[in-house]
């Protein structure tokens, strides 16, 4: 694909979910298709696709769910960006994530505080995304990020900075 050809292809429309402890720890997870991404390591707070018609907070608390185990009487919904955030994936990636249907995402950003303890979360489910997971402070969390999204994850840091 031509950069030309990626432009004009739309935005995934897409949801994140910062996902808050007691301790003001942020969930993320280790992809498990970070050499497809182009890297070694590839964390990230859960997200997904908006199916059509789904109400992005709805969206949320599936994702939530089917990426972490996490069931939505475990969170409590706090905040959310009002704006959708886009961002674009390295021109290399876009033939080979999606099916070279989109030139990136737009997401609706949710932050989620979590009432339950670690047992309830399950990385292990029917699609597994994460290798493994961690609580990290949240100024630790854009340093571990693919690149291509340090600047959308510094943009909701600092959106939900005094949920924090």
């Amino acid at each position: 694909m031509t950069p030309a050809d990626i432009e004009k292809l739309p935005y995934r429309p897409c949801v994140g979910i910062m996902l808050v402890n007691d301790d003001g720890k942020v969930f993320v997870g280790q992809r498990l298709d970070a050499p497809k991404l182009g890297t070694e390591t590839a964390w990230q707070m859960p997200q997904g696709g908006v199916d059509d018609g789904e109400d992005p907070r709805e969206a949320a608390l599936r994702e939530l769910w089917e990426e972490t185990g996490v069931t939505s009487d475990l969170v409590t919904i706090e905040a959310e960006l009002p704006d959708w955030l886009p961002y674009d994936l390295p021109h290399d990636i876009v033939p080979r994530i999606w099916k070279g249907r989109f030139k990136g995402q737009q997401q609706r950003w949710f932050l989620m505080r979590f009432k339950g303890d670690d047992s309830a979360v399950n990385i292990e489910t029917d699609h597994p995304e994460f290798s493994q997971w961690a609580w990290m402070d949240p100024d630790e969390v854009v340093a571990h990020i693919v690149p291509f999204k340090r600047d959308i994850y510094a943009t909701v840091l600092k959106g939900f900075r005094r949920y924090l």
